[in-house]
């Protein structure tokens, strides 16, 4: 994720000029391993280049504000508000499960303690090494996250081929394409609790400074091409900030510039992999490089790595039409003989349903091949049939039969579209889809009430002194469920006024172990047996099973890693059970409290 501290980036765009394209050949076949191009040197990339930003001192400290371009405003009625910050995305289950292999390895990650081993050169166009850390996520993802990481490959053929395409024309290694699946397993729908979005996590503001709009109606940081010549240009910005070292300009992307540029001068070094050995950088910074180390190893050899009969999916492929005003979806998946979901799909921007109102010439995507059928059937298509429907906020006063009157629509529609149970009983700020045209459809309907849910979705704002396992007690939920729900890392850091989605929502509710209180005569060795629905162990029990509390004593040289490695549950779950932050160091003689599976006891 581009964390918050990207921000020192507000400057990058400046530096590009004067770097030179330098296009790569085509790449490889995604279980192919064949020679890549080598990326250019860091002279021909950044030709005339010192390296450092304007504003951005050698410690990172930003030292100007740019006068950057205002974001484009659109016309869009007065009564549509934007997006409000503590707006959450709704997860469907396939996203969760993205999210939960996004951070979950990161709690165990091992440190660097070995010499480097460089794997054959010529498998890669970008500086690949494997060492214990990366061979970690290796054995992870093809172990414990096998399942999600195979989709995660057989969903990159879908991108990959634009994506390429867009690095070689740009002269950066194809391999950093990559990038795209340790940010979001090359998810459009990936959206993280700092309001990162899109395949490559573009934050707000560092999206807008590479021209990504994002408002009520569309968030272009979803759109895949868009946001990849984004990525593109980004990468590209860092890697001439630090003069050809491709190391630092990927862990920049996940910390942030000015926080990389301290580190060099805190460790005086410019080797990742040194920094990485001390404490100021984050977990989730040292294993970025790393994870995308192990990524590309599998990737590039996946029947090396157990991954068979993969079904890779097709390229996306599509033909743009250029839509001159508004027009609702529904009606451009008739007139392209589609449908309406096919329509979202190819155009993950939207964030309703219909093309943003008051941007003329929107570019929309179709299927492949209907382009000509598409033309000449909305050419038929009167201005005034293009939208069947008006987006209304309720305002003090406002009566179904005063919009009515206005729009010269019937009562009776309005109450049928927005299932209104009470027509008497307005509630100001809720949203209505006023029906222009007779045969109205309910999805605009269901945009604006999957766009509720998500403003109403439980949530907690994080007040001062408060930690993540109080939260999830008070919720009833694991800290591990709050880490995916809201793409946190493993470091439990939480901020005053952050809000937390504290619910699962449309996801499917799972069993959870109920919290045992330790009893006063607990020593070491003393166990209570209880019922759960589930385990929090990596081996969930199966329904009924028994579950054994254990109180284990700490001795000399035990990691949490090691103890949970022992009574096979996941580390998160020791962290919970104990009130325990993952920063706390463990203590000989300190007692932990254990729920283990009988059937898992050795």
């Amino acid at each position: 994720m581009l964390l918050p501290r990207v921000l020192p980036l507000l400057l990058l765009p400046l530096f590009l000029a004067g770097c030179t394209v330098v296009v790569s050949a085509p790449p490889p076949a995604p279980n192919e391993s064949s020679a890549a191009p080598s990326p250019p040197p860091a002279s021909a990339d950044c030709a005339g280049s010192t390296g450092v930003i304007p504003g951005v001192a050698a410690d990172g400290a930003v030292a100007l504000v740019l006068e950057t371009s205002p974001a484009v405003e659109l016309p869009v009625p007065a009564d549509i508000v934007a997006m409000e910050e503590d707006e959450v995305e709704p997860a469907d289950d396939e996203t969760m499960a993205d999210n939960l292999l996004l951070t979950t390895p990161d709690l165990a990650a091992p440190d660097l303690e070995e010499e480097l081993v460089l794997p054959p050169a010529a498998t890669f166009d970008f500086p690949v090494v494997e060492n214990p850390k990366v061979q970690y996520f290796v054995d992870y993802y093809s172990g414990p996250g096998r399942e999600v990481f195979a989709r995660w490959l057989e969903r990159s053929t879908r991108y990959l081929p634009m994506m390429n395409a867009v690095f070689a024309e740009a002269g950066l290694p194809l391999d950093l394409t990559y990038l795209a699946m340790v940010e979001s397993g090359f998810n459009p729908k990936a959206f993280s609790w700092a309001h990162a979005s899109g395949p490559w996590q573009f934050m707000p503001r560092t999206g807008q400074l590479y021209g990504l709009q994002d408002d009520w109606w569309h968030d272009e940081r979803r759109d895949f091409e868009k946001s990849t010549r984004a990525a593109a240009h980004h990468l590209k910005d860092l890697h001439c900030l630090f003069e050809g070292d491709w190391n630092l300009a990927v862990a920049s992307y996940n910390a942030g510039a000015g926080k990389m540029l301290r580190a060099t001068k805190k460790y005086d070094t410019r080797d990742f992999w040194e920094m990485s050995q001390g404490k100021y950088l984050r977990d989730e910074t040292k294993n970025y490089l790393p994870k995308l180390m192990a990524m590309l190893l599998i990737a590039k050899q996946p029947a090396k790595y157990g991954f068979s009969n993969l079904q890779y999916q097709s390229p996306v492929a599509s033909d743009t039409v250029i839509i001159p005003t508004a027009t609702d979806l529904d009606i451009v998946a008739r007139l392209s003989g589609s449908d309406y979901a096919t329509i979202k799909e190819l155009n993950p921007e939207l964030k309703r349903w219909c093309t943003p109102p008051g941007l003329k010439d929107y570019p929309l995507r179709i299927p492949a091949g209907t382009r000509e059928q598409f033309l000449a059937a909305y050419a038929e298509l009167p201005v005034t049939a293009r939208a069947n429907y008006e987006h209304h906020k309720i305002k003090k006063g406002d009566t179904l039969q005063g919009l009515a009157k206005r729009y010269h629509i019937r009562v009776a529609d309005i109450v049928a579209l927005n299932s209104i149970r009470n027509p008497k009983a307005l509630r100001i700020g809720s949203n209505l889809v006023l029906p222009l045209q007779p045969g109205a459809s309910k999805i605009p309907r269901e945009a604006f009430e999957d766009d509720y849910v998500r403003t109403r979705q439980p949530t907690h704002t994080v007040r001062k002194g408060d930690t993540l396992s109080q939260i999830a007690q008070r919720y009833d939920v694991s800290s591990q469920e709050l880490r995916v729900w809201n793409r946190l890392g493993w470091d439990n850091v939480i901020r005053p006024g952050q809000v937390l989605v504290v619910s699962a929502g449309a996801a499917k509710s799972k069993g959870k172990t109920k919290a045992v209180t330790a009893s006063k005569s607990g020593g070491k060795g003393k166990t209570a047996t209880v019922s759960a629905k589930s385990s929090g162990s990596k081996k969930p029990g199966a329904k009924g099973a028994k579950t054994t509390r254990i109180v284990y004593q700490v001795k000399a040289g035990d990691t949490l890693s090691k103890i949970a490695r022992r009574y096979d549950v996941s580390t998160s779950r020791i962290l919970d059970w104990n009130n325990l932050s993952a920063s706390q160091l463990l203590q000989p003689g300190q007692r932990l409290t254990l729920l283990v599976d009988d059937a898992d006891r050795g």
